[in-house]
């Protein structure tokens, strides 16, 4: 199952689950869309992987399996060096 955070890791925005312009990569780590491409340019610090749109469950779907309430913040990431 995918793990929906709750949150930008990069600025900690909230960001809803059902929103369109949120990123992860393939560890999940999250992404929004401003950080995504202006901070990260597109890849992801923790594990060097690229950004792809979060997939956006169904309202019946979030009912069943409810987005994460787990934080994860990580203050002035940073991108990846070229």
């Amino acid at each position: 199952m995918l793990d929906i955070r709750p949150s930008c890791e990069c600025c900690d925005t909230d960001l809803d689950p059902s929103s369109p312009d949120v990123l992860i990569c393939s560890y999940e780590c999250t992404w929004c869309l401003e950080c995504a491409t202006t901070v990260l340019r597109g890849v992801c610090p923790n594990c060097g992987g690229g950004l792809a749109r979060r997939p956006v469950p169904s309202a019946s779907r979030l009912v069943d399996d409810p987005p994460s309430t787990v934080r994860v913040f990580n203050p002035g990431c940073r991108p990846v060096p070229a």
